[in-house]
């Protein structure tokens, strides 16, 4: 009998470490230093979702699902000296979208001679998240989703 109290212990004692061990840290698994900055905004992106909501309780529409297929591979390619390229990549719309420009980000708002215009509502390091007010009309909301490359 004691021999499978013995047993039924180390069990239990290994079950518990392994149990225990195994358990995530949140805070471990958030990135550090993703401060919104040019620097470390700075890489190349792929946009992966736009999101319309025409008011604030209007369900929100995929645009991106409206876009031609070409547009959907362009990569866009913020410089840490603030300057920006977008490169019609992979199928080349007619006429090609490509271009390039300069960009800034001061208190989580994205100002450029171009398209990337609005707030920052999320970066992971990888993964940037920017909406735009009354784009279109007074109320609306466009949100687009950036994935680095």
């Amino acid at each position: 009998m004691t021999t499978m109290k013995m047993k039924l212990a180390i069990v239990l004692m290994a079950s518990g470490t392994v149990f225990f061990s195994c358990k995530k840290d949140k805070e471990q698994d958030k990135p550090t230093g993703c401060t919104v900055n040019v620097q470390n905004l700075a890489g190349a992106y792929r946009l992966t979702a736009l999101q319309y909501k025409e008011t604030a309780n209007a369900a929100p529409v995929d645009y991106l699902a409206h876009m031609e297929d070409c547009a959907k591979d362009d990569i866009l390619t913020l410089k840490s000296d603030g300057t920006y390229s977008y490169a019609d990549a992979g199928t080349v719309c007619t006429p090609s979208g490509s271009g390039d420009g300069t960009w800034s980000v001061k208190d989580n708002v994205l100002t450029s001679d171009g398209t990337l215009n609005g707030t920052v509502a999320g970066f992971d390091c990888k993964t940037l998240t920017y909406y735009l007010e009354n784009s279109i009309k007074t109320g609306d909301k466009l949100t687009f989703t950036l994935v680095k490359q």
